[in-house]
């Protein structure tokens, strides 16, 4: 079979299943939703294994809290929340209604690095809409992102739910999902920049993510062990494949031995001389581009490709680079547990360190702050080019969103304008609705005066 027929068969499925599924209350719509998150959430453990297993990449005491605590967060944030038909007044709006109604059949073109999660919280999200999903695996992460998609269609069917609500291609090269991508209604693309860019090609709406590389700027007169705990947590997190983890940190200059020292007493290790430095940098890039053999790696194997001999306690590596932006290659995303560490005097020097490193990789993705000025964070906020300032937190789990703040629970970051994303927020199950709006005519409204309308 060709690969157009091979589409044209999962798409005739889908569309007879979204059919169905679209007839489906709220009650209906939440209790799919609800098993397809369950569904991951127990079975984590055997799903973190799987992954591991054959990506090679990330570890299993952090996949296993990822599959968790995103199945938890995400259903969560989903429960209680109107899909299906009236959603009520607009906001704001005098007399517009709203209607929600799917947007059809949604390709999810979903990575490596988070084999699990990813169809899982597109497939919530696109149910949560009344719509169907076929998702398109990462070729390296096929197996184990079967076995997701078996577990929860396994729990739909207990509901009595149509068949093929969620699909899988089999195998997904790049040919397949090309034609996955001009068949459905919409499509969500996570991973690499390649298939984000052929998602924004296909013709048809597309929702997509850039790449992250997230500054960590730490203020003065904060509270720096509970800044070292939280930055280490983030970038050791799955071996540092999370696009929203933690990449560098630049703190005020005349802090930096006692910062470093709180690292260095939370397990990282701190190396500053140029020649070890080096050692580093030559193992981590080549040709300017991200060895693939030290992706979602751990420290150690890491240390050890570079032959450099690290404590046995270290969770991250932190260097010292030779500048900020294009001045070094060390400052692009790296998908591994190794950081480095920039000085600033004023706050704003800080701010202009994190723009440069974002202009070279992570533009419109997010940034990361500890500190108890509002000042300083909002001057943050306001001055980089960014969707997501997270405060205070470990950034590897919450820019996701968590139940510590408002971001929408997601595995799909948006970028905006700067990364070439069409959304500057988490993508969710709002994006995958259509909105119907009535206008009701409001006879006792106040037409304003020519006066009043152009009048000082």
């Amino acid at each position: 079979m060709n690969n157009k027929a091979y589409i044209n068969e999962l798409m005739v499925k889908a569309r007879k299943a979204q059919i169905a599924i679209a007839t489906y209350n709220q009650e209906q719509v939440d209790a799919l939703v609800k098993v397809v998150g369950k569904a991951i959430y127990d079975n984590a453990k055997i799903l973190a294994k799987e992954a591991v297993a054959e990506t090679q990449m990330g570890n299993y005491k952090d996949k296993v809290t990822k599959n968790r605590g995103k199945a938890m967060v995400i259903w969560n944030s989903l429960k209680g929340k109107n899909s299906v038909d009236i959603l009520g007044p607009e906001e704001g709006k005098e007399g517009i209604l709203l209607i929600a109604k799917p947007k059809g059949v949604i390709g999810a073109i979903t990575p490596t690095t988070n084999p699990i999660v990813t169809p899982m919280c597109n497939a919530m999200f696109a149910l949560k809409g009344r719509n169907t999903i076929i998702v398109a695996p990462h070729p390296r992460s096929k197996n184990s992102a079967t076995h997701a998609v078996n577990l929860m269609n396994k729990e739909l069917k207990k509901l009595g739910a149509p068949d093929n609500l969620i699909q899988i291609v089999e195998e997904s090269d790049k040919n397949i999902v090309a034609e996955l991508m001009s068949a459905v209604d919409v499509v969500v693309a996570t991973g690499g920049m390649g298939r984000v860019v052929a998602a924004y090609s296909s013709g048809k709406p597309a929702y997509g993510v850039g790449v992250g590389n997230v500054q960590a700027i730490i203020d003065r007169d904060y509270d720096y062990d509970e800044a070292a705990k939280h930055i280490i947590a983030g970038r050791k997190f799955d071996n540092g494949i999370i696009c929203s983890g933690e990449q560098s940190i630049i703190l005020p200059v005349e802090k930096h031995d006692e910062i470093i020292e709180a690292f260095v007493n939370n397990d990282a290790y701190y190396i500053q001389d140029d020649e070890t430095v080096e050692k580093f940098r030559s193992t981590m890039f080549i040709d300017g581009k991200i060895n693939g053999k030290i992706v979602g790696k751990s420290v150690k194997f890491i240390a050890d490709l570079a032959g450099v001999v690290i404590p046995t306690n270290t969770k991250v590596v932190i260097l010292k680079p030779t500048g900020a932006g294009v001045l070094d290659v060390l400052c692009k995303e790296k998908m591994c547990p190794i950081m480095i560490a920039f000085t600033y005097d004023k706050f704003e020097e800080a701010v202009e360190i994190a723009r440069k490193n974002l202009l070279v990789d992570g533009i419109g993705h997010t940034v990361s702050i500890h500190s108890y000025n509002k000042a300083n964070i909002e001057y943050a906020g306001i001055n980089l080019p960014i969707s997501r300032l997270i405060v205070n937190q470990v950034s590897a789990i919450g820019t996701g969103g968590s139940f510590n703040n408002g971001f929408n629970p997601s595995t799909t970051l948006g970028c905006g304008s700067w990364g070439n994303n069409s959304i500057s927020e988490n993508f969710t199950y709002t994006h995958l609705i259509n909105i119907s709006r009535i206008g009701y005519f409001n006879k006792d409204a106040k037409v304003p005066t020519t006066e009043e309308i152009w009048g000082e």
